[in-house]
């Protein structure tokens, strides 16, 4: 992966002759076309030959009639270490957020040693939240909980300031099996972004599918509802992130650091304004999730066409195998067997999270039933709930195990289907939040 070099340098080791040279002849000049008052070409050779030291005036002269700045022209590069950091630590990270992230582990670890012995703090907290991004993606749970929890540990609790970095731990804890503390930390997050809109209704997505996990449906929808209020469409900005990418990288590569700077920052920012589309996506998908529990397929469908839409011809994988999930369970609604059952494969078909490949299998069991596969739906239930269970997914283990029993019943398998049904009403207490049984 081509980076921005550690900073905007001329080749190692250049001199401020060399510089002088290789800028002069670049720019098809001659020794006296380069010259200026109180500048003679003879002064220049000089300076070219290593021989005489130019001074502040002449350094400024030069650099006007060459095009560069006076810095670079003394040093090589327009940057402070703190800029120049800055402006490599920004590559690094639209590199891995527009999945081209190949080398930058190194190059994030040597970025790490250089912040923490200059003391830079908030280039230590997002060289660690990007580590965290790529052990994630390698389903390093505990890795990227690690670094983010470190990167998190001095810094003052900003939910408002921090939207990503919050919520990526959130989505960890998650897929670690920790779904009650993704919920206790979004639950702190949302009242303590209260008052700024976007982060609200932000957290307000990320919440309702933490309590998807853990069985508080009613409440996920009341806490999507907010969260749908305040969510509008937005314009993919893709295509001028990349645009401004591409002018940074160049510039960098010709040594106007400051340029470079300028234009990654504008494509950080427009990146920013995309979680928005991305996030009222989720929320859509978590919509069309709350209406097949009420089994209104005409509905979810609406929902999961909109995500579809915002989302565009390229969904993240997680995405993409949720949206699958529920076409097939809203073909079984539909009793559509045959679509069902392949959607459900099509979902099955992608690497992704053990949790989905739970629900899916349970989507692939529903739809097998309708075609009369009752044997390979029977080991697909059993699979399922198997691995719903181990995540920590009651609530959806609990309905799993009651279509499985209704299955075992129907095909006069009595007594297995006791069984069955015995354990979804274990499951269905232990999906049931712990105040709600405390009420009854």
């Amino acid at each position: 992966m081509p980076t921005v070099p550690s900073s905007i340098l001329s080749p190692a080791g250049e001199t401020i002759g060399q510089r002088l040279k290789r800028l002069r002849l670049e720019r098809g000049l001659s020794q006296r076309e380069l010259a200026a008052p109180g500048v003679s070409y003879a002064y220049i050779s000089r300076i070219e030959a290593g021989t005489r030291q130019p001074s502040v005036k002449a350094l400024r002269k030069l650099a006007a009639k060459l095009g560069v700045s006076a810095d670079y022209l003394e040093t090589g590069s327009e940057l402070d270490p703190a800029a120049a950091r800055e402006l490599r630590l920004s590559d690094l990270e639209l590199a891995i957020r527009l999945g081209d992230s190949d080398g930058a582990e190194s190059a994030l670890q040597e970025l790490l040693a250089d912040a923490l012995g200059a003391a830079d703090g908030n280039s230590t907290f997002r060289v660690r939240v990007a580590l965290a991004s790529i052990r994630e993606d390698r389903d390093d749970h505990a890795g990227a909980i690690e670094l983010l929890e470190a990167a998190l540990e001095n810094e003052p609790f900003q939910p408002a300031e921090h939207v990503d970095v919050y919520a990526t731990l959130a989505r960890v804890y998650g897929s670690a099996g920790r779904p009650a503390d993704a919920v206790h930390l979004l639950e702190r997050c949302l009242e303590g972004a209260e008052g700024v809109a976007a982060s609200e209704a932000r957290y307000a997505v990320l919440l309702s599918y933490a309590l998807t996990d853990v069985g508080e449906i009613a409440r996920a929808e009341e806490v999507a509802r907010s969260a749908m209020q305040r969510m509008r469409d937005t314009d993919d900005p893709y295509m001028r992130v990349r645009l401004y990418w591409s002018i940074a990288r160049l510039a960098a590569q010709e040594g106007r650091g400051a340029t470079a700077l300028s234009n990654v920052r504008k494509a950080i920012a427009l990146l920013e304004t995309t979680e928005d589309a991305l996030n009222l996506a989720r929320a859509h998908i978590l919509a069309s999730s709350i209406y097949l529990e009420r089994r209104d397929p005409a509905h979810a469908t609406e929902h999961l066409d909109r995500a579809h839409r915002l989302l565009g011809v390229s969904p993240s994988k997680d995405d993409l195998v949720e949206m699958l999930i529920q076409r097939s369970r809203i073909a079984v609604l539909a009793g559509d067997h045959e679509s069902a059952v392949a959607l459900a494969r099509d979902a099955l078909a992608i690497d992704t999270q053990p949790a989905d490949r739970g629900h899916a299998l349970a989507a692939l069991a529903d739809g097998l039933v309708l075609t009369g596969e009752t044997e390979s739906a029977n080991e697909a239930y059993r699979e399922a709930v198997g691995i719903l269970e181990s995540e920590g997914r009651w609530h959806p283990a609990a309905n799993a195990c009651r279509a499985w029993g209704h299955m075992l019943r129907t095909t006069g398998k009595e007594a297995d289907a006791l069984d069955v049904l015995d354990r979804a009403a274990e499951l269905g207490m232990r999906a049931t939040p712990q105040r709600t049984r405390a009420e009854r």
